[in-house]
């Protein structure tokens, strides 16, 4: 007699999800996570396309009527041509074209002191939890200083001999975060530095550089993405905070934080939407990062249950 073979199971397995497909399920399963994003998405749209769809620009003087200062929301420009639907400041500007152009420089300066603190704050927390011994105790003891600090203190301490300037509060907020980044990256490189691809890269006679940024860096770079994200927000703060205080971007460049300090002075007059709507715009676009960031920081966790 001929044995009776099973009968064949023609269910089809369905492939291994990707790394990327169970991040992507797994991000966009909080509605939280999907509002900040839609808000950030909206926030930077808005600011990149500010040439195209502000009703003036801000940084053209000879445009500016001193007629139409401190007008309120809803109020047409003397000559009729333009409707200032948020009103103007106190310099004759429209509000919102203001505030279009005002969340680029926050957004520039946010973006480029992250992406600059990142790059160095990883290079410095690699090379510290690589070598250990002594190179590790001096840049960790820069970084304990650097961070003994607070980051608005030695902002003010940089800017206020550095002067004003787009580029000046850069280099001040780099300065104050990059440390940051390097107590990160170097515990994340201490898990990483006994692990076996380290080892055999280290018996194939590959240099420093290679095993450091291109076999660790990979592998670290999750913690710190949840940190920049959460950083930028910080660092847009910061930088609103240091132009509030008139320290920051000039009044010429007006940054959302120079928008606020402008109306601060006209509240008590009762001009409240100059510091009302750019300090809305700004609230905003902190939670949308702050909302992304904390559900990324969720999903990234390799100790969550997947």
């Amino acid at each position: 007699m001929s044995a009776v073979l099973p009968p064949i199971d023609s269910t089809v397995l369905p492939p291994p999800e990707t790394p990327w497909q169970r991040f992507r399920r797994e991000f966009f399963a909080s509605r939280l996570a999907v509002i900040g994003l839609v808000l950030l998405a909206v926030v930077v749209g808005a600011a990149l396309a500010a040439p195209w769809i502000a009703p003036q620009n801000p940084y053209d003087i000879g445009s500016l009527d001193i007629f139409d200062a401190k007008l309120p929301p809803g109020s047409a420009s003397t000559d009729g041509q333009i409707t200032y639907w948020l009103g103007t400041d106190g310099l004759a500007r429209d509000l919102l074209s203001a505030m279009l152009y005002g969340m680029r420089i926050s957004l520039l300066v946010g973006v480029v002191s992250v992406a600059a603190a990142l790059a160095i704050g990883s290079a410095v927390g690699l090379t510290a939890a690589y070598f250990g011994g002594k190179v590790d105790a001096v840049l960790m003891r820069i970084v304990d200083i650097q961070l003994s600090f607070p980051a608005i203190l030695l902002a003010l301490i940089l800017l206020a001999t550095l002067g004003k300037g787009v580029d000046k509060v850069i280099i001040a907020l780099i300065a104050v975060q990059w440390a940051y980044f390097a107590r990160a990256a170097r515990g994340a490189a201490l898990v990483e530095r006994g692990k076996e691809y380290i080892e055999a890269a280290q018996c194939m006679a590959l240099g420093s550089p290679r095993i450091l940024f291109h076999h660790m860096l990979p592998n670290c770079m999750p913690p710190l993405i949840v940190i920049a994200t959460i950083d930028l927000a910080h660092a847009i703060a910061l930088e609103a905070t240091l132009s509030f205080l008139g320290v920051g971007v000039p009044v010429t460049q007006p940054s959302l934080g120079m928008l606020i300090a402008n109306g601060f002075e006209f509240m008590l007059s009762g001009h409240y939407w100059i510091s009302f709507f750019p300090g809305i715009a700004l609230a905003l676009a902190i939670v949308a990062i702050n909302l992304v960031g904390d559900h990324l920081r969720d999903v990234l966790n390799p100790h969550n249950d997947r």
